[in-house]
């Protein structure tokens, strides 16, 4: 049968060996790099303790690592003894002061017990190290490298000890506990070493089906069966345990690879879970910041790929399929840059089919040389359209004053349609106006001062009957020619042209205004339309009888389009110059009128209505909620038209 100091030796060896391991184990998991990239190790990291008899360097020649070596990788208990015992030793302030040196027999005691400690010699016997370093302290009291020594048997025990336990090897750790009461002054030691003793054996079954939980896989789940909820009671048992805490890692890791596995499916959502349930289990683990990392880099990747496919999706015209991508990869990474840009992008090709509010542009002919007149995109919005109840000049046709929405953009001429655009229309078209279809127009005779049906008079005259120049705004046309251009534009240019609703109209000549006219309440301070002025004079001196005071633009009849500012929208004379045909039937009233900026056109109807004001309007009559309304076939020296383009 093995001596009982043979049993002692065996099981430090095992216990010893087992903190080897754990080592190993923990050093691979802190630092990868010593076992997979770096050929060159650190000496104090590679030392293990091989057991009793490996040998032990005198204290003062053992290399302590550095602070930040110690704070980075595991807790000092699992360090090998050797490094456990030099550490602590420097911190031994009770040494006493040595009068004098050492005698020989002293140092032949001291020189024994240095043997025995390297042997593992520690106590027992008259020949440990123990009873050898107290014999040098009987012979001379004030010993410092006998009393020195003693110390380190204590701590080595004591080392020794706490790696048992820390490895759960309560049998290794309750003889070596035995021993280390025969130490002096060790009496506190013991006491803590018991109560860990104690509580070692409170946790050893809880390890142990810790660990066959997570060998199971069950290690974070189900609530009251799992690894993680075990290891946390042994922490609050016994908060150093090296095993619960390297326990506790490995549920992390399982949980961590359950991120990277939905990141895998593209599941982000179940990624950031599991991210949030390790973060719970160790915040500051390297592993958890690697995981997170990865996660956070493949969320960019497949966000910005998604968001990729939205452009492109966007470019060719699927506007769905672009907002559902879109939506994904906000889903994914709800700061991903661009995002911002992308949502405008989609808006405006939503509403403004990739225009922007405010954009001018022209279409060109598909099919013959040409292009459309200059079209500037109208911003979507809400107004009130009619007049108030309180404004002065308001008539009964002009109520109720009622909400539309404008939901969709759209672009509208910015002049009215010039004589010589017409004049290409009707070339190219080979198109019969009404006025020379029917004969006549009505115009401005400077003799009388009033409009009078001319026979004669037709669209490539002006307002009085006469040749007009190519940049005038077209007059003496029907609605009916105005139908007939923008449906001729329509087919030259494959897009939809037609006249604007009324609503569209007064939507954009007021530009986000609530006011009498587009530039305020009263008399212009600024040359803004082509306006009846009481500065201005007819060919032969004639005055406007009502008119805005003090206003002179210079023009008696219409002037060249774009002569004068636009309104907040970029439109030139939208209320001034000429009136302009639009889409709607006449209604006395805007009882049932539809509240979505569409025409309210009944079928057949031969009244069509007409808005803005001209340069014959009276102030009353250039108001941004007048209108009034005409048979289609009306042509007049006061009425022309513009057009509108859907987005």
């Amino acid at each position: 049968m093995p001596s009982k100091e043979t049993v002692r030796r065996q099981r430090a060896f095992g216990g010893t060996l087992g903190v080897v391991v754990l080592g190993l184990a923990l050093v691979y998991h802190f630092f990868p790099r010593v076992f997979h990239v770096e050929p060159s190790m650190n000496p104090a990291h590679r030392a293990m303790n091989l057991g009793p008899a490996a040998s032990l360097a005198p204290a003062s020649t053992v290399r302590l690592p550095e602070p930040s070596e110690v704070d980075a990788g595991p807790p000092l208990t699992l360090a090998p003894t050797d490094v456990v015992v030099a550490r602590l030793s420097k911190k031994n302030t009770n040494l006493p002061e040595q009068l004098s040196a050492d005698t020989p027999e002293v140092e032949a005691l001291i020189a024994r017990a240095d043997k025995a400690l390297r042997a593992g010699q520690l106590a027992g016997d008259d020949g440990s190290a123990v009873a050898l370093y107290e014999q040098a302290l009987k012979l001379k009291p004030d010993s410092r490298r006998a009393a020195q020594g003693l110390f380190e048997v204590r701590v080595r025990l004591v080392a020794e000890i706490n790696q048992s336990l820390a490895v759960g090897d309560a049998d290794a750790a309750s003889d070596l506990l035995g021993t280390l009461k025969l130490i002096p002054d060790a009496t506190d030691d013991v006491n803590q070493l018991q109560v860990k003793l104690k509580t070692l054996s409170q946790v050893r079954p809880l390890l142990a089906k810790a660990a066959t939980l997570l060998q199971q896989g069950n290690v974070d789940q189900p609530a009251g069966n799992n690894a993680l909820e075990l290891y946390r009671q042994v922490q609050q048992l016994d908060p150093d345990n090296a095993v619960a805490a390297q326990g506790t890692l490995q549920v992390q890791r399982a949980v961590l690879d359950r991120a990277l596995a939905a990141v895998a499916q593209n599941d982000f959502k179940a990624a950031d879970e599991a991210l949030t349930e390790a973060s719970q289990i160790a915040p500051e683990s390297p592993a958890l910041r690697d995981v997170h990392g990865r996660v956070d880099s493949m969320r960019q990747a497949r966000a910005n790929g998604l968001l990729g496919q939205a452009r492109s999706a966007l470019d060719s015209g699927n506007l769905t399929l672009a907002q559902q991508l879109a939506e994904q990869a906000k889903a994914i990474s709800p700061d991903l840059a661009g995002l911002t840009e992308f949502g405008e992008r989609l808006t405006n090709a939503r509403l403004y089919a990739s225009y922007k509010p405010g954009q001018v542009f022209t279409d060109r002919f598909v099919d013959i040389p040409g292009q459309t007149p200059s079209m500037v995109v109208i911003p979507t919005g809400s107004f009130q359209m009619g007049a108030p109840d309180n404004e002065v000049g308001r008539e009964d046709d002009e109520t109720p004053q009622h909400e539309v929405t404008i939901g969709k953009g759209f672009a509208l001429s910015r002049t009215s349609v010039t004589v010589g655009q017409f004049r290409e229309f009707v070339r190219a078209s080979g198109y019969q106006p009404d006025s020379v279809k029917l004969g006549g127009a009505s115009v401005y005779d400077e003799a009388t001062g009033a409009m009078r049906d001319d026979t004669s008079a037709g669209w490539q005259d002006d307002y009085a009957g006469k040749n007009a120049d190519g940049r005038m705004p077209v007059v003496n046309v029907s609605w009916n020619d105005a139908k007939a251009y923008v449906d001729w534009l329509s087919q030259r240019t494959g897009k939809t042209y037609r006249l604007p609703s009324e609503a569209e109209f007064e939507y954009a000549l007021r530009a986000g205004t609530t006011s009498r006219y587009w530039w305020g309440d009263g008399t212009p301070s600024s040359k803004v339309e082509n306006l009846t002025g009481s500065g201005d004079r007819s060919p032969s001196g004639r005055r406007w009888s009502n008119a805005f005071q003090g206003y002179r633009d210079g023009y008696w009849g219409p002037a060249p389009v774009g002569s004068f500012a636009p309104n907040a929208f970029g439109l030139y004379d939208i209320d001034g110059n000429v009136s302009e045909w639009v889409q709607d039937c006449w209604h006395d009233s805007y009882l049932r009128a539809p509240r979505d900026g569409s025409a309210w056109v009944n079928p057949g109807c031969g009244s069509r209505v007409v808005r803005g004001g001209s340069w014959g309007s009276s102030p009353e009559q250039v108001r941004s909620a007048y209108r009034q309304g005409a048979d289609a076939s009306v042509r007049s020296g006061r009425v022309g038209f513009r057009v509108l383009r859907e987005l």
